[in-house]
């Protein structure tokens, strides 16, 4: 990690705790503390606002705010490469915003690397999925966003159909094919569900409860679970 790049953790550290230890940040940023005392004595006599002393800890008085970090190329070459896989595989919405993205990021860069987020050579060949997955993938994110149950009409790979109400958890894509994770009513389990494979769906009135043992984060550790038993 660049020391440009340390210096600026360190002082975000700093604004999101109450009290932070050159231990803590040693630990977290994998220098010594000798380091993180002399980082923290240059950030003090740069003018930056922090308060505190060795062996005690310190904090950025409220108020204080960093000015802008340019971009390095690899990192430019980051932004661009997602906002290409955006355009190709998620839904309109999400491809204008990833575009808009690019364009003001466009507006701040100067001017030797302006020219880096055309050249990367770095793409997600342009296919689309189909323009009804898109359609749904919008309703699923918002509705995952709020919290809203989705009624649905679906086919498994057998052929067999099922009508589910499910509660959408988050949406996943796996390379080439996007899907639902979500809580199932009717099989009172955590289901993934493909969007390909959706022939009806409707966003309910009703809205989800928060409830422990069914939410996003328990369905990731039951998946885990079961992909190292």
């Amino acid at each position: 990690m660049r020391r440009a790049d340390r210096l600026f953790q360190i002082v975000q550290f700093l604004r999101t705790r109450r009290v932070t230890t050159a231990a803590w940040l040693a630990e977290r940023l994998e220098v010594s503390e000798r380091t993180i005392y002399r980082d923290i004595k240059d950030l003090m006599l740069s003018g930056v606002n922090i308060e505190g002393e060795a062996g005690i800890g310190y904090v950025v008085r409220r108020g204080f705010d960093l000015p802008p970090l340019m971009f390095t190329k690899e990192e430019i070459s980051a932004l661009t490469l997602g906002a290409r896989l955006v355009d190709s595989w998620a839904d309109p919405e999400l491809a204008t915003a990833a575009q808009s993205v690019l364009s003001k990021i466009e507006t701040v860069l100067p001017a030797d690397l302006k020219s880096s987020l055309d050249e990367t050579k770095m793409f997600s060949p342009y296919m689309r999925i189909h323009p009804k997955v898109a359609s749904m993938m919008t309703e699923v994110r918002k509705a995952a966003d709020n919290r809203f149950k989705l009624s649905m009409q679906y086919t498994r790979a057998d052929g067999t159909a099922s009508e589910r109400t499910i509660w959408p958890l988050g949406l996943f894509f796996w390379g080439s094919i996007w899907t639902i994770g979500a809580w199932c009513e009717l099989r009172q389990e955590f289901r993934v569900f493909r969007l390909d494979r959706i022939q009806v769906l409707m966003v309910l009135a009703d809205s989800y409860p928060h409830e422990k043992g069914k939410t996003l984060e328990d369905m990731i550790e039951h998946e885990k679970k079961q992909y190292c038993s």
